[in-house]
């Protein structure tokens, strides 16, 4: 066998490349995890609202949250099988190359054994030496011997090599089969699952269709209240707003204040007045920016978008905020905010930023508490008591009051509005996810 071929075998690469994973599997569960966390909450709920034998809106709105997660939860399912069968794909591809590899080692071990069987006695080495036409060729062939016995030994921890990365890979691919068969179990669970609550949310929805009458009612009550709740907001509102303006011009402050653009809501029509309205952006002075309090408290506000705590603990949305559609029925409401259930009455309702209070009133059916923070204001109501007064400085996260009685029954409740000025918009996207 030439020397140059020999050099050639034994400088043979040895490739190995490892499976990647296309998802954080980590990650993905992580993510399970808290749909799973808030599923079992809103079953609570549910089975608490359910006990009353009677279909509601109540049900409705848990029920399609429920569903609304459990597609999340599979969606989430969906991405880990992929990222496992791509990783099947991949390690497959890479034991058949290691096959191939291994094979190919196999050969030419096999082809070097018959080399030196062919040429295996020590007259033959000792001939090939002293054949040599010169000192110097004989070295080089006392060092091509050497390298050829380097490149057995080679050959040798080559093979061994393989069929240990072989063994590791074919047990890594059955590690990962059975993940796939883990995960696809769990995935037929919760398309059943799925499936079922569909079914319920049919039939609430049927029941609901059928008392068309009486919750056009119920809905009719609710705007009222609605509209009363923004009246008194807006009259607070607009009270802060014009004890600004006049400090400033006391002040002569006037000249430094900064026009700012209101924020616009989503739009509301045909809805008789009673949610929250798009505002068209409109530049007017900003009077709620001039105090050192004030431009921290906006600061601070703005910054922590997404971030804010929510005013309960244990706590999921039942009602979105803006325009709320009964499927299959011709039953429409506007929310003002977003309202939050809870497993139980009487639950601690917190502030969700810095702030002062400047509002605490009596709606007839519950009281609600309004609360300063610059430029932006939050408003608690369906409280059944309050702990906090008129003026008080509070916290992030401190009490201010209780939560009152679901409108649906079978647990507790609370309405969070946030207002910009007296631009009412979602709460929801501030709140921390």
């Amino acid at each position: 066998m030439p020397l140059r071929l020999l050099l050639l075998l034994l400088s043979f690469p040895v490739m190995l490349v490892s499976a990647q994973p296309t998802g954080d599997k980590a990650v993905l569960e992580a993510e399970r995890k808290e749909i799973q966390r808030e599923l079992d909450e809103i079953q609570k709920q549910y089975d608490q609202v359910k006990s009353q034998k009677k279909q509601t809106l109540g049900q409705l709105n848990l029920l399609t949250r429920k569903i609304q997660l459990q597609e999340k939860y599979l969606n989430s399912i969906n991405r880990e099988i992929r990222s496992l069968e791509d990783n099947i794909y991949l390690s497959e591809v890479e034991i058949t190359r290691l096959n191939r590899q291994l094979d190919t080692l196999r050969v030419q071990y096999a082809r070097s054994v018959a080399y030196t069987y062919r040429y295996r006695s020590n007259y033959d080495y000792i001939n090939f030496i002293f054949s040599a036409s010169n000192f110097n060729d004989a070295l080089r062939r006392m060092d091509y011997l050497r390298t050829y016995r380097s490149y057995r030994e080679k050959q040798v921890a080559n093979i061994e090599g393989h069929q240990r990365l072989l063994a590791a890979r074919k047990k890594e691919q059955l590690i990962r089969k059975d993940e796939k068969n883990q995960v696809l179990t769990v995935q037929a669970k919760k398309v059943a699952e799925l499936g079922q609550e569909r079914k319920q949310k049919d039939a609430v929805v049927n029941q609901l269709k059928s008392k068309e009458r009486e919750f056009q009612k119920q809905i009719a009550a609710k705007k009222k209240r609605d509209r009363e709740l923004l009246n008194s907001i807006n009259a607070i509102v607009r009270r802060e707003i014009e004890a600004a303006r006049k400090k400033a011009e006391t002040e002569g402050k006037t000249s430094s204040i900064k026009p700012t653009a209101n924020e616009p809501g989503p739009t509301n029509k045909g809805t008789g007045g009673s949610g929250p309205r798009r505002t068209e952006p409109t530049t007017k002075p900003n009077y709620l920016d001039l105090t050192a309090r004030d431009v921290e408290l906006n600061s601070g506000f703005q910054n922590n978008r997404g971030r804010l705590p929510w005013p309960v603990d244990n706590g999921v949305v039942t009602s979105n905020f803006g325009p709320n559609k009964i499927e299959n029925t011709l039953l429409t409401f506007d929310n003002p905010g977003i309202s939050i259930s809870t497993p139980n009455v009487g639950m601690s309702v917190k502030a969700i930023f810095d702030g002062d209070v400047i509002g605490v009133f009596n709606l007839g059916d519950g009281m609600a508490v309004t609360i300063r923070h610059g430029k932006y204001f939050t408003t608690y109501s369906n409280l059944t008591s309050v702990t906090v007064s008129k003026g008080a400085s509070v916290k992030t996260g401190q009490s201010i009051g209780k939560t009152g009685r679901s409108e649906e029954g079978g647990g507790g409740q609370v309405d969070l509005i946030l207002m910009v000025e007296t631009t009412n918009i979602d709460p929801k996207p501030w709140l921390r996810r």
